[in-house]
C-alpha cells in the first residue's frame, strides 16, 4: 500500500471525482468549469481550501459530525472537485490533489461520527487514492490509521490491525510524534486481538515517541498526551484491567485541551461506563452528568448511541438518589428519540 505507486495517475481526474460522494449534485458547476468560468487555478486557491479544512476540523471538534460534515461535503463538490477539474502548473495541480485529500479523511472522519460507516469508507478511498496521486504519505497514513480507528470501534480487530501496520510501514521516517500517533493505533488494535505482547510494546514505542515529541515542544492540534492516555485506557480495558482503564482515561480528561469539546464528550461517557463497571455508581453518574453538560452543543451519532447505553445502564440502578437524578436529567436533555419508552 505505497503511495508512491502511480498507477492512480493513469486515471482521469474527472474520473477521480466521479467518485465522491454526491457526485450528481456538481455537474452543472462542472460543466461551468468546462464553459471558462474558472480555467486555470493557482497556489492560493490550495491554501483556500487547506485553511478551509482546518476550519472544518475545528468545527467538527466543537459540534460533532451531523454538524460539520453537511458543511464539508458541500465545500467539497462546490469548491474542490471544480479546483480538480481546473487547468495548472504540475506542482499547483499536485497540491490541490493533496489538498483535497486531507478534505476527504476529515470529511470521512466526519461521517463515522455520525455512525454513516459505508459513506465513511467511500470518502476514506478517495483520501487514498487522491494521497497516493499526489504522493502525499502523511495523508495516506493517516487515512489508512482513521479506517483502523473506525474497525476496531467496530470490534473488527484483524482488520484494524492490518490497517494500523499498513499506516506504520506507510510513514517509515515519521517523527516521534507521528510515530506515537501510529503506535498508539497498533497497540489499541493488537490489544483488540489479544495480542497483549504487541500491545504493550507498541504503548511503550508510543510512549516513547511522545516523551521525544514533548521535548521538541508542544503542537496543538495534533496527537499530544491526552491522545496517549486514551490509548492505554484502551489497551487496559482490552486485557481486562478495568480500573487501569479508568484512570488511563481520567488523565486523558485531564489532560485534553478544553477546545475538543466532541471527545470530551464521547470519552467523559465511555469513562462513566468503566466507573460503572467497577462498582463506582455514583462516580459514574457525575461523570456522566458532565458529560450531559456539554451535550446539547455537540450533534454526533457516536455520543449519541452512548446515551442510549446509559440509560439501560442506569435504569437497574434508579432507586438510587443519584442515579434517578441522572437519570431525569438526560430525560430532559437527550434528544428525543434516544429516550427509551
Amino acid at each position: 500500500m505505497d503511495p508512491s505507486r502511480r498507477s492512480v495517475l493513469g486515471v482521469a481526474l474527472f474520473s477521480v471525482a466521479l467518485t465522491v460522494p454526491d457526485w450528481p449534485d456538481v455537474v452543472g458547476r462542472m460543466e461551468a468549469v468546462q464553459q471558462g468560468v474558472r480555467t486555470r487555478m493557482g497556489m492560493s486557491d490550495v491554501h483556500t481550501v487547506a485553511a478551509m479544512t482546518e476550519q472544518l476540523s475545528s468545527m467538527d471538534d466543537q459540534f460533532g459530525g451531523r454538524t460539520a460534515r453537511p458543511l464539508a461535503a458541500a465545500f467539497l463538490v462546490n469548491t474542490v472537485v471544480p479546483f480538480l477539474r481546473s487547468s495548472g502548473p504540475d506542482d499547483v495541480r499536485k497540491a490541490m490533489m493533496s489538498a483535497a485529500s486531507d478534505l476527504c479523511y476529515l470529511t470521512g472522519y466526519m461521517a463515522v461520527d455520525e455512525g454513516l460507516h459505508g459513506l465513511a469508507q467511500r470518502y476514506y478511498l478517495q483520501a487514498l487514492e487522491l494521497a497516493g496521486a499526489s504522493e502525499d504519505h502523511l495523508t495516506f497514513c493517516t487515512t489508512l490509521r482513521g479506517m483502523s480507528v473506525q474497525a476496531v470501534d467496530l470490534g473488527q480487530g484483524p482488520v484494524a490491525m492490518r490497517l494500523a501496520d499498513a499506516a506504520a510501514a506507510s510513514s517509515p521516517q515519521a517523527g516521534p510524534r507521528m510515530r506515537a500517533f501510529l503506535a498508539g493505533q497498533q497497540a489499541h488494535a493488537a490489544a483488540q486481538i489479544g495480542d497483549r505482547r504487541s500491545a504493550l510494546m507498541y504503548l511503550q514505542e508510543a510512549e516513547t515517541a511522545m516523551d521525544k515529541a514533548e521535548a521538541r515542544g508542544k503542537v496543538f492540534g495534533s496527537y499530544d498526551p491526552a491522545s496517549l492516555s486514551y490509548h492505554t485506557s484502551q489497551v487496559r480495558f482490552e486485557m481486562g484491567d478495568v480500573h487501569g482503564a479508568v484512570a488511563a482515561m481520567q488523565e486523558s480528561d485531564r489532560l485534553r485541551y478544553g477546545i475538543y469539546r466532541r471527545t470530551r464528550v464521547k470519552e467523559r461517557a465511555i469513562l462513566a461506563e468503566r466507573q460503572l463497571a467497577t462498582g463506582h455508581l455514583e462516580a459514574a453518574c457525575k461523570t456522566w452528568g458532565l458529560a450531559l453538560d456539554d451535550y446539547p452543543a455537540v450533534n454526533s451519532g457516536r455520543i449519541d448511541k452512548r446515551m442510549t447505553d446509559m440509560f439501560h445502564l442506569i435504569r437497574p440502578h434508579i432507586r438510587n438518589h443519584e442515579a434517578q437524578a441522572l437519570y431525569e436529567r438526560a430525560r430532559a436533555t437527550v434528544r428525543p428519540e434516544l429516550i427509551p419508552a
